[in-house]
């Protein structure tokens, strides 16, 4: 059986210890965690998503699920990797030392990648670029050669495509 990439959507209550309880169930089983990222999605009823990109065989995937959902206080868990189509994005800031012609380089990159500066210096660069984790790597492996000091990114936001909540009840 072959590992696929899955991007697994997890709504739960927002408290202390639900992220802890979740991560330590894939750390417990030996499950990778390749991106990981929470935010509370809706204050009134006090809920957060958490988003989780694993890998592993459709066996795994499931087991992955059926564990996660009987966790307190976890209300759903979807597979945005599978059915409907989802958008998946990433951001992450590039910070990119250089001057010269590998300046005007990180420049003209950044501009063909739709990457904005969100700061400059004489000497340096940072840059904010947003898109799929292919798009995003591709361009911090570009910056490598020009003078790449460090890159620090956000892990995959997800949602399912169309009308309907990813968590629809």
């Amino acid at each position: 059986m072959q590992d696929n990439q899955h991007t697994l959507s997890i709504l739960v209550d927002n408290e202390a210890g639900v992220l802890a309880r979740v991560i330590g169930l894939f750390s417990a089983r030996g499950y990778n965690i390749e991106s990981l990222t929470v935010s509370e999605i809706d204050q009134a009823t006090n809920m957060s998503r958490i988003t989780v990109v694993t890998s592993g065989n459709e066996k795994i995937i499931t087991q992955i699920k059926q564990q996660i959902v009987r966790l307190v206080p976890v209300h759903s868990v979807v597979d945005l990797s599978l059915g409907e189509a989802s958008v998946e994005r990433e951001m992450a800031l590039v910070k990119v030392a250089g001057v010269g012609q590998k300046r005007v380089e990180a420049l003209r990159l950044a501009d063909a990648f739709r990457a904005h500066t969100v700061d400059a210096a004489v000497d340096s660069f940072i840059f904010e670029i947003t898109g799929r984790t292919d798009k995003v790597t591709q361009f911090i492996n570009l910056m490598k050669p020009l003078g790449l000091v460090e890159a620090s990114r956000t892990g995959i936001a997800a949602t399912s495509r169309g009308a309907e909540a990813v968590h629809a009840e």
